[in-house]
């Protein structure tokens, strides 16, 4: 019998060293974790919050797996110290050379200390929501029950 596989979405960003490269190399590790199944197009964007530092490069992938999402984040914080992260040592929301989280895993709501599903914030997030909404516009916010396009469009028209 097949192992089951399931459907994650994961938000790319990187503004140190070559943000493109930082992206392309982290796509490419996520390739070990099984099967990349989207990646968007790279959106330049502005910081968000922590605003003294350099602009964001981002995107979105999905990426099938048979990794529990705890596994999954495991190898997600695993790519980002090898691409140079060091969480314990940067600041929250500061520079980075790359960030990666884990915004869905198929439609599990998920509450733990180390990992919340969705992700708490991704619904107010365009950065997050623009490149998510290229490669999977009609995916599913399990809580809020609304599409990310619609998730992206609420946000269009409050700002």
């Amino acid at each position: 019998m097949p192992l089951r596989s399931y459907t994650a979405a994961i938000a790319l960003g990187s503004n140190l060293g070559s943000r493109e490269a930082n992206l392309n190399a982290a796509v490419e590790s996520l390739c070990a974790y099984g099967e990349l199944i989207a990646v968007s197009s790279f959106h330049d964007t502005a910081p968000v919050g922590y605003l003294e530092q350099p602009r964001f490069l981002n995107a979105a992938c999905l990426l099938e797996t048979g990794l529990t999402p705890h596994e999954l984040l495991e190898a997600l914080l695993a790519i980002e110290r090898s691409l140079g992260r060091d969480r314990a040592t940067s600041p929250p929301k500061g520079p980075r050379t790359l960030d990666l989280d884990l915004l869905l895993y198929d439609d599990l709501v998920l509450n733990s200390p180390e990992l919340t599903l969705p992700h708490p914030a991704m619904h107010q997030r365009a950065f997050v929501l623009a490149p998510l909404a290229e490669i999977a516009p009609q995916m599913l916010h399990p809580v809020l029950h609304k599409t990310i396009a619609q998730l992206l469009s609420l946000i269009a028209h409050n700002s």
